[in-house]
């Protein structure tokens, strides 16, 4: 939960990639620091960086094979900073949770995301279910119809803890109205060039 603490300050309100996902002359920001041309990106990472749909089914189109999502690590923490862009206050209750996004068939990992959610906002039935880790929350929000709407906050490129360059986004997803659920996901570059 600490990568969210400060962030919303941080991030970059400047870009239009985030809102529009076209920018002839764009850039995204590098942890490290300068920036990297949204046109030197591969294609298909630009149309990831701007989905609102189910990133596993886009995958398993692109990679043309079924995409499992391994939870790596699921727990409840109490937030101890706010973070505004769901609206969590210190000592809210929040579900914490790390995935992979793996195909099964070559065992290659496309992405890894990380998950804050206000778990007491979501219907019991779909709570329960993303305790249970039965599925992704993209295809589980899919298949329970709930209505959300997915808006990006934020897109750069940073490292992984195993050293390599990846491509992320981070988003927020919004529950009858309400911010529920902040995602990032990271691209590991080189899978995709």
């Amino acid at each position: 939960m600490r990568r969210y603490y400060g962030r919303a300050s941080r991030a970059s309100s400047q870009s239009p990639f985030r809102c529009d996902g076209f920018a002839r002359n764009g850039t995204i920001t590098v942890a490290s620091g300068g920036s990297y041309r949204l046109s030197d990106l591969p294609p298909f990472l630009r149309a990831l960086l701007v989905t609102d749909g189910t990133v596993t089914k886009i995958l398993e189109a692109y990679f043309w094979e079924p995409v499992a999502v391994d939870t790596l690590e699921q727990h409840f923490e109490a937030a101890l900073e706010p973070v505004p862009w769901i609206q969590v206050e210190c000592g809210d209750p929040c579900l914490v949770r790390d995935a992979r996004l793996r195909g099964t068939d070559t065992g290659r990992s496309f992405a890894e995301a990380f998950s804050l959610i206000r778990i007491e906002l979501i219907p019991a039935g779909f709570r329960q279910r993303l305790i249970d880790r039965e599925i992704g929350i993209g295809v589980l929000i899919r298949d329970s119809g709930l209505e959300s709407y997915r808006e990006v906050l934020d897109v750069g490129l940073d490292r992984t803890a195993e050293g390599e360059a990846a491509v992320f986004r981070t988003y927020r997803i919004f529950i009858d109205g309400q911010p529920v659920i902040l995602i990032t996901e990271y691209f590991p570059l080189a899978l995709y060039r």
